[in-house]
């Protein structure tokens, strides 16, 4: 135990030496960014996935997704949604997938007349290829991940492993975040989305990942810190990642784990005993008091702008008459399409270009919900049902996941601010459909029989 707790330590130390390294010589991210699908086919290939290693080194890549893309380690911009679907497909070969699972395949296959119809109506100065694979390899990842999940069981040991593999990456990006700029004072001069807070990478991106970050500090602070030791590392982890969460100036990211933070305790409260109830109440006032430190110490070292942001004002402490950043334009234009095209959609990929033809605006689009609305119409509303109550019927008779509902909400809010631009809603959900139970049904002793 000894052993595991040490070796635990080592690996996070070695994770703040990467982000220190990466900062002084950036071609180790590039090092970096070709070992992780090196060592997790090694892993896989001799563990033959006998106890679902394949969720631990997908887990890893999500994580690390961001720290490549802002340190120029990914050999393509998509490489982590990409990795994720062929580790998943190696642990399907090793440990199969469920039958029931077919209602994914049902769910991809929804998704196939937009595709063949953005094919077709994309216009000639456009890369059709590169296009249709942006706006669709999130739901491709999203399938793989939900074919190998669905009802796969696991225990509550090894959802605390894939929670880690998660986080390791996350310590990384931290740290590297406070290397690159050390003086949030310096950098911050307006109420907008921070580039240079965000080590010099898009804030929006950089939040969404910070703030699973800071669920899953928390989770591992309230469940999973067994020593006093443990406890302290996940909490200064906490607080780190709230502080940089909140100084992108991208307030996704943070809401989400908030809401995460309460889902989690809500379910903790709702099946605790008496005495541990009372526990969770505390537990609950105290991370409103260190988060009222955090948020004063944010608003303090941007000078009161962060303060601004939040209440939707300005730098000179103006109301903003768009509340979303320009989302809800978006969303808009999205919908008239939708009334325009209800049936089949416009097509995978059309949204931007039929956006500039109506408005002028070039944007893509953030709000997954209303693109597949637009593109693939009434099969995308279909599709969009199934993702949405799936989890939430299994969880009838998946109880001791006590997980499920905080990735739900991980998922769905994500989707509504980022879209599936990083991998890490797609893989996300997949773990909502996962069958948890507290012990290794296997290694319990069974009566004997006559």
């Amino acid at each position: 135990m000894k052993k595991n707790k040490s070796t635990y330590l080592l690996v996070l130390l070695l994770h703040v030496i990467l982000a220190i390294a990466i900062y002084a010589f950036p071609f180790v991210s590039k090092v970096y960014g070709i070992l992780i699908p090196l060592f997790g086919t090694i892993l896989l290939i001799n563990t033959k996935n006998k106890n679902n290693e394949v969720l631990l080194v997908a887990s890893y890549v999500v994580g690390s997704e961001v720290l490549l893309r802002m340190t120029g380690g990914n050999i393509a911009h998509e490489i982590a949604k990409y990795e994720v679907i062929y580790f998943l497909i190696l642990g399907m070969f090793f440990s199969g997938v469920s039958k029931n699972s077919i209602l994914y395949l049902f769910f991809i296959l929804l998704l196939l007349p937009g595709v063949y119809i953005g094919a077709n109506v994309l216009g000639y100065e456009v890369d059709v290829r590169k296009t249709i694979l942006f706006n669709i390899l999130g739901e491709v990842c999203l399938f793989f991940s939900a074919l190998y999940c669905y009802q796969r069981k696991v225990t509550l040991l090894q959802i605390e492993y894939i929670i880690k593999a998660l986080a390791l990456p996350l310590v990384s990006i931290i740290s590297y975040l406070f290397l690159y700029t050390p003086s949030i004072k310096d950098v911050v001069t307006g109420t907008q989305s921070n580039f240079e807070t965000s080590g010099g990478f898009g804030p929006n991106q950089v939040s969404t990942i910070l703030g699973l970050g800071m669920f899953c500090f928390f989770a591992l602070l309230v469940l999973f810190s067994k020593t006093k030791m443990a406890q302290m590392i996940h909490f200064v982890l906490l607080i780190a990642a709230s502080f940089r969460g909140i100084v992108t100036f991208s307030r996704g990211g943070v809401f989400t784990a908030i809401a995460m933070m309460v889902v989690l305790i809500a379910v903790l409260y709702w099946f605790a005993n008496t005495k541990a109830k009372n526990l969770i109440v505390v537990l609950s006032i105290s991370a409103l008091i260190i988060g009222g430190f955090v948020w004063t110490y944010s608003v303090l070292q941007t000078g009161g702008m962060i303060e601004n942001r939040y209440a939707n004002k300005d730098a000179r402490g103006r109301e903003k008459e768009d509340r979303l950043g320009g989302r809800e334009e978006i969303a808009g234009t999205e919908l008239t399409m939708f009334m325009e095209n209800p049936v089949w959609g416009i097509g995978v990929g059309k949204n931007k270009e039929y956006r500039e033809e109506m408005t002028g605006i070039v944007a893509a689009s953030h709000n997954e919900i209303t693109r597949l609305l637009a593109e693939h119409g009434v099969f995308g509303i279909i599709a969009f049902l199934i993702l949405l109550f799936t989890p939430l019927i299994l969880y009838f008779n998946n109880r001791e996941h006590i997980f499920l509902l905080s990735f739900f909400v991980f998922w769905l809010l994500t989707i509504n601010h980022a879209a599936m631009r990083l991998a890490a809603p797609a893989f996300v959900y997949a773990l909502t459909l996962l069958k948890v139970s507290f012990v290794d049904e296997n290694s319990v002793p069974r009566e004997q029989t006559v």
